[in-house]
């Protein structure tokens, strides 16, 4: 989303007051940035036949020479190191193509199986003759492999995969150079992981029994008002109402 020109301004006043980590332990510390995706090297290396660390060692070399301040500059040098791996992987792929093609055309003991014209073999110099035999079996090794399947042109098609991510790589963490004056330029603390909520969380002190709440007491008063009880005493009859209807009292 947009922002204003005032949150804008605000945001480059406050990252121009740090430039980064300076001390080498702050360099340190900005090179060990951890994120929740974390980063393992070992995870991208083929078993037996890549060092485990190469990406390792790639990714320190990165982190020494563009000094990333912030997560995002370690995550897009982080990409730059498992290109340069892939790069280094479609190397070796080429050498093993190569090889492949030179055991192709070649016989048990090591001679070529459609041998070279003797025009080209040379006049006895054994060792042109050695080497030109190697290009020349190496040459009908790739042609024999070119016809039978489509591996050499999936090994371009992979060699130019990995050159072209390299470069968006190293494109993206000049991007995010560019945007130091807005993005945060402090070295990230180790992330810790969120603890778990308890269902139930016993309390420090034992729970006592609750105890009834006490009665109000009783007002004190006569004991006739004791004997009544709470209730206010019904008013006295008149003694008018109670007189007998033709009796003596007129």
């Amino acid at each position: 989303m947009p922002i204003s020109d005032e949150q804008l301004a605000a945001n480059r006043a406050n990252a121009a007051k740090s430039t980064g980590p300076r001390t080498p332990e702050g360099k340190a510390r900005s090179a060990r940035n951890s994120r929740s995706h974390g980063f393992t090297a070992s995870t991208f290396a083929v078993v037996r036949l890549e060092d485990l660390n190469e990406v390792a060692h790639l990714r320190a070399d990165l982190t020494a020479v563009y000094q990333p301040v912030n997560s995002q500059e370690l995550f897009a040098l982080e990409r730059m190191a498992l290109t340069q791996q892939a790069m280094l992987r479609a190397a070796r792929l080429e050498s093993g193509l190569f090889t492949t093609c030179l055991d192709t055309a070649l016989d048990g003991a090591g001679h070529p199986f459609v041998p070279m014209s003797p025009d080209l073999v040379g006049d006895g110099d054994i060792e042109i003759t050695r080497a030109q035999n190697r290009n020349y079996a190496l040459a009908d090794g790739f042609q024999r492999m070119v016809r039978q399947a489509n591996g050499w042109s999936l090994f371009l098609r992979y060699q130019a995969q990995a050159e072209r991510h390299y470069r968006r790589a190293v494109e993206e963490f000049d991007r995010l150079k560019a945007l130091r004056a807005e993005l945060p330029n402090e070295p990230i603390l180790e992330v810790q992981p969120q603890e778990k909520e308890t269902a139930y969380a016993p309390p420090d002190e034992p729970i006592s029994t609750p105890q009834p709440s006490p009665e109000p007491p009783a007002n004190s008063g006569t004991p006739e008002d004791s004997a009544v009880g709470a209730h206010p005493p019904e008013s006295a009859p008149d003694p008018a109402e109670m007189a007998i209807p033709g009796g003596p009292c007129q």
